[in-house]
């Protein structure tokens, strides 16, 4: 898929509402590694639907209103102070936090690419001998995590353990018909230097849990 066809299709729009179909959806992530056009606008569409999330979860709702009042009819009606004024309230937060934040950053972003340290990894492989990733201290990791297609899942859930052992992140995805391979972004913070270990659980629309393994890698912090 080159950056035409993800236009044409409004890819980015269907991306973010799981709509595409599988194929489409390979394609899509695949071209994402390479488009800086789209992975920003996918990053920026993602924020603003979580920061609009953050703050419309956050406008005080109105109380009864005790005294009667004429009836007021059509869709005129939301522009009462008592729905208007939360209302603007909230969109003017959101359009003042992508003006003022997310978007100068996601344009430094856009003007100083940076290639994530990065590493395949296919859940079953148990012990260690993993890949090895070497990361500056606070860098965040990208893992392409392969997992057998097997059973039926509607998600899937991850989680890191440190060299000591201890629990560090934990990540839950949709589980894709078709799909065997998923880019895993680790966020970055201040880790230790050795083997880290993510474990794997299938989880189906009943809410059943099993566990289908893990895998790991080497971190090398690099000096």
């Amino acid at each position: 898929m080159d950056h035409g066809d993800a236009v044409r299709l409004k890819a980015t729009e269907r991306y973010l509402l799981n709509e595409l179909e599988p194929d489409q959806l390979d394609q899509f992530e695949e071209h994402l590694f390479d488009c800086h056009d789209c992975a920003l606008d996918v990053r920026a569409a993602a924020m603003f639907v979580e920061q609009s999330k953050n703050v419309l979860a956050h406008v005080p709702q109105a109380g009864p209103v005790m005294v009667p009042t004429p009836a007021r009819k059509g869709w005129f009606a939301w522009l009462r102070p008592t729905y208007a004024v939360p209302a603007m309230a909230a969109l003017l937060a959101v359009i003042a936090f992508q003006n003022l934040y997310t978007y100068p950053q996601l344009r430094s972003a856009l003007h100083h690419p940076q290639i994530m340290p990065w590493a395949s990894v296919n859940v079953g492989t148990w012990g260690a001998g993993g890949p090895a990733i070497t990361a500056a201290s606070g860098q965040s990791l990208l893992l392409f995590l392969r997992i057998p297609p097997e059973g039926t899942y509607s998600r899937y859930t991850t989680d890191l353990y440190n060299p000591a052992g201890k629990l560090e992140w934990s990540l839950t995805f949709p589980a894709t018909p078709g799909q065997d391979q998923w880019p895993i972004q680790i966020p970055g913070t201040n880790r230790q230097a050795g083997t880290y270990t993510m474990t794997v659980r299938g989880i189906t629309a009943a809410g059943d849990s099993k566990d289908l393994g893990r895998t790991s890698f080497d971190l090398q912090i690099q000096r």
